[in-house]
């Protein structure tokens, strides 16, 4: 496994790996085509999600890269950029035992040289998906969206990948990607995998960390109301008024939960729908303490 800093080391890296594994691909099975580069994008502090996405990249991928960068523009003012944990050193023995062949880890100044004393200017070019980035936490978080699309068409075009693996946990994040690269045709394909959840039903976050024992019992509230949603669904209810409504009835059992949004949406769109009557995503974000979580639910025909 190799750690590189720089994007012109990246770059360099890639293509040579690239050429090597095809070569040894062809040498082996003359008649398989090579499976390419999967690419998971992170901002480190690894659990076991990220590494169920480094595991799908691995079973589908030649060749397996992993970016370590907590970017600032996805983060707003009074957000935690600051204290977000990192935990690098930690974070490369797991990728190392996962079987991941190559590290991105640049630096801030590295992906935005405009950077100041005081973070990125904010000058220069950015990419924004607009419509669907203002919807969910895009509402909750200004500028979040424009953030992520950013740092992640950097990342698309600097490793360029077959393939890039994000968790469903983050489902508007999901979905604004998923445009962005029909928008800008990226070359590639975006896997979505599934939510990782502890043992208790929380979806694994990195800010998980942040829970008091007494917060981690309260933020377990989020997985009841997603899954008493799901129990009415499978009972013959479509209606999203009702489901919501019972929902927010489970949400309230819990009055330490400040509850951000909760809502039931087209997946790719991220507008709401009345009824449940294709994929619909039902989604939650809430504050236990000063920590925001979000969790969500996919409901009816896949």
């Amino acid at each position: 496994m190799e750690i590189l800093n720089t994007i012109a080391e990246m770059r360099a890296r890639v293509r040579a790996q690239m050429l090597a594994q095809t070569r040894a691909a062809i040498r082996a099975t003359p008649t398989r085509a090579p499976a390419g580069l999967g690419l998971v994008p992170t901002m480190g502090a690894l659990h076991a999600g990220h590494l169920s996405l480094v595991s799908a990249a691995r079973n589908d991928c030649d060749l397996v890269a992993v970016s370590i960068f907590v970017n600032p523009t996805q983060f707003a003012p009074n957000e935690d950029f600051a204290r977000y944990p990192r935990t690098f050193d930690a974070d490369c023995a797991l990728l190392e035992d996962a079987g991941v062949d190559l590290i991105f880890a640049p630096s801030v100044e590295e992906m935005y040289p405009r950077t100041t004393p005081d973070g990125p200017t904010g000058a220069g070019t950015s990419v924004l998906v607009e419509g669907v980035s203002d919807r969910l936490d895009g509402a909750s978080r200004p500028g979040h969206f424009r953030g992520v699309t950013t740092v992640v068409s950097k990342l698309f075009n600097i490793v360029a990948p077959d393939r890039a693996y994000f968790g469903q946990k983050d489902a508007a994040q999901v979905a604004v990607l998923r445009q962005m690269v029909r928008d800008l045709n990226f070359d590639l394909e975006l896997v979505v995998c599934p939510i990782v959840r502890d043992s208790d039903g929380l979806a694994l976050s990195s800010r998980n960390q942040y829970l008091s024992a007494e917060q981690r019992s309260q933020a377990l509230i989020l997985r009841r109301a997603l899954l008493r949603v799901e129990s009415l669904v499978a009972a013959g209810e479509s209606a999203t008024a009702t489901l919501l409504a019972e929902a927010r009835a489970v949400l309230n059992q819990e009055p330490a939960i400040r509850l951000d949004y909760l809502a039931a949406v087209d997946p790719d769109t991220l507008l709401d729908v009345s009824t449940i009557h294709k994929t619909t995503l039902v989604a939650i974000a809430a504050y236990a303490g000063p920590t925001r979580l979000i969790d969500n639910i996919l409901l009816g025909p896949r």
